[in-house]
């Protein structure tokens, strides 16, 4: 894990999500989030929070207001990283926002946004999104389902940032 953290801090923009643990009953509170997914260009980096030991590497990258992480619906994942693992965020970027500054009336979400800006149809699947991220094996469905998340963040914004340009 550090030696990935050292190359991620080496990035200016990172694809940023986390998955956890789906709640099914009323009053069930989540225990996640339980994997945190970071993309560059080239790679997707999947991390199992409740594996790794130290987290100091992964707190100096998420607080590194150098490195910028871009996703979409990021309100909660910032909340429960810092409310669950004192992981503090900085850098981060909504691209539901960046949308609304092109002049998107309603939420854009990944699925939209490949459409719109690729015109092509990204697949999230319902079974994967709600399956076990607390899991202590992620299968290879999970593990591509999350690396995409990340992925197709980065890919979009930096769509949104060329064309902005």
């Amino acid at each position: 894990m550090h030696a990935a953290c050292r190359q991620l801090l080496e990035q200016p923009v990172l694809g940023f999500d986390t998955e956890s643990r789906p709640t099914f009953r009323v009053g069930e509170v989540s225990t996640g989030p339980h994997l945190l997914q970071l993309a560059t260009p080239s790679q997707a980096y999947l991390f199992q929070l409740e594996k790794l030991g130290d987290l100091a590497p992964l707190r100096a990258l998420m607080a590194a207001g150098t490195v910028h992480k871009v996703g979409f619906g990021l309100s909660s994942d910032k909340v429960l990283l810092k409310s669950k693992l004192d992981i503090d965020c900085a850098a981060v970027h909504d691209i539901g926002t960046l949308f609304r500054q092109t002049g998107a009336r309603h939420t854009v979400g990944a699925v939209q946004a490949v459409a719109q800006l690729f015109g092509r149809h990204y697949r999230k699947s319902k079974r994967l999104s709600t399956s076990n991220w607390a899991s202590a094996t992620l299968s290879d469905a999970q593990c591509l389902y999350a690396a995409n998340d990340a992925y197709v963040a980065l890919r979009v914004y930096l769509a949104l940032a060329g064309a902005a340009r």
